[in-house]
């Protein structure tokens, strides 16, 4: 099946799980829960303020700040860093390379607005017992907060599933998406890669946009026939880049990234409404 660069979105290119929904039933849903359970945000250096499930919806995003940093320390087993994202115009945390991933992609593909780490924590009840989960990210998207936790599917236990089940049920109630990133599609994470090596501003002065889509316009060409059509295909190279990172241009992810991906014009879609956080 082809996915194109231009039209995708972050569900399209990621390996979703869904096996924790079968442990809801283990989850203390009873008819007061919504309150029962809380979420604890961190509001600047020191303040801090919780809120029940049930006013998830209330809660002012904007002023929040990671509940818990990351650390750095040596002979630690995963790799943290910072991931610069054009959406934000500045860089975030991420605990492994499968999170410094989802930062790439997500600022390619999910209409980002911002990126929250460790946003808050999850308070929720199962089988008479208190637990506490904190998801890895809120991402605030085009089409509303979207709340992501990062795990391998090999690597995915049954105290994990109960605690994406609990998240799940949480945010629902706010009426925020949820979802579990195990994995990407083939060729997804390399192509997107290639793109972000020309994410930032650049300098159009030789007119090689114009000539790109000019070229795109008749009809997906192979990114080696569409470069050749312009008058300097090595300097239009980079440009495509630039191009397909902002959409504008659209490879099919379905095959590696290379001088036979096929490469098109993105159609012109009407913009959508804003949501506001």
């Amino acid at each position: 099946m082809d996915i194109w660069s231009d039209s995708c979105r972050l569900e399209d290119l990621a390996f979703l799980h869904r096996g924790f929904t079968e442990y809801a039933q283990l989850l203390d849903l009873n008819e007061r829960w919504a309150r029962r359970w809380t979420t604890r945000w961190k509001l600047g250096q020191d303040a801090v303020a919780t809120y029940s499930v049930r006013d998830l919806s209330e809660v002012d995003v904007s002023r929040t700040v990671p509940v818990r940093r990351f650390t750095w320390r040596t002979g630690q087993h995963h790799r943290p860093g910072l991931e610069y994202l054009v959406s934000t115009n500045r860089h975030h945390g991420y605990e492994s390379f499968e999170e410094e991933c989802l930062l790439l992609v997500a600022d390619f593909a999910a209409g980002l607005r911002e990126a929250l780490s460790q946003p808050f924590r999850l308070r929720f009840y199962a089988g008479g017992k208190r637990v506490d989960h904190t998801p890895d990210y809120l991402l605030l998207t085009d089409t509303g907060p979207f709340v992501i936790d990062v795990r391998p599917a090999g690597r995915i236990r049954p105290e994990d599933e109960l605690k994406f089940a609990a998240t799940f049920e949480a945010v629902l109630t706010a009426g925020w998406r949820y979802g579990v990133i195990a994995g990407w599609r083939r060729h997804v994470w390399e192509t997107v890669d290639a793109f972000s090596a020309e994410r930032r501003p650049l300098a159009n002065l030789l007119g090689m946009h114009d000539q790109l889509r000019t070229a795109a316009s008749q009809g997906p060409l192979p990114l080696r026939g569409l470069v050749e059509r312009c008058t300097i295909p090595t300097v239009a190279r980079a440009h495509a880049l630039h191009l397909l990172w902002r959409k504008e241009l659209g490879a099919d992810l379905s095959e590696p990234y290379g001088d036979a991906s096929l490469i098109r014009l993105a159609p012109v879609e009407p913009r959508g409404g804003s949501h506001k956080y």
